[in-house]
């Protein structure tokens, strides 16, 4: 048995020198970082809800909730082998998982390889990314990422 499962995050654009701008597990060099509670890495954060959704696990909200101080800064990558970890105990193994991100800043393609690899190790499946420019459109401020994965039962 097989399911697919797709994930979305998105983040505002900040000025916060003491936050890094993090996507799929990389610190990118940037004048701009990502509003958010944790880390505010969209690539991952999108890549956890498209595992855990098709297993009926829920999202990241549920599992790592905006209002808990626990999770205030928390690291992504921790909280997506956790995710990995849950799926996996449940039955499920991740084939591979695909994402585009949307954003003007910062350029994706210099380290494309870098996320697919750090992203692919914790999943223990092929992770392929993309980047995408938003192409002008009106108050598009941050970054987005859409996230589609295939699960399989371990079990069948």
């Amino acid at each position: 048995m097989m399911r697919v499962g797709h994930g979305f995050d998105s983040h505002a654009y900040i000025t916060d020198q003491e936050r890094p701008l993090i996507l799929g597990g990389v610190t990118f060099e940037s004048d701009l970082a990502l509003q958010g509670h944790s880390d505010s890495d969209v690539v991952t954060h999108a890549c956890i809800d498209s595992i855990l959704s098709p297993v009926g696990l829920g999202d990241i909200g549920t599992l790592f909730p905006d209002n808990d101080p626990k999770y205030l800064n928390a690291n992504s990558l921790e909280l997506l082998q956790h995710s990995v970890e849950l799926i996996n105990d449940a039955g499920w193994d991740i084939v591979n998982i695909d994402c585009s991100i949307i954003a003007d800043i910062p350029k994706i393609q210099p380290s494309r390889s870098l996320i697919e690899t750090t992203l692919s190790k914790i999943v223990q499946a092929p992770v392929t990314v993309k980047g995408k420019t938003p192409e002008g459109l009106l108050n598009f401020n941050g970054v987005a990422c859409f996230a589609v994965c295939l699960l399989k039962n371990s079990n069948a």
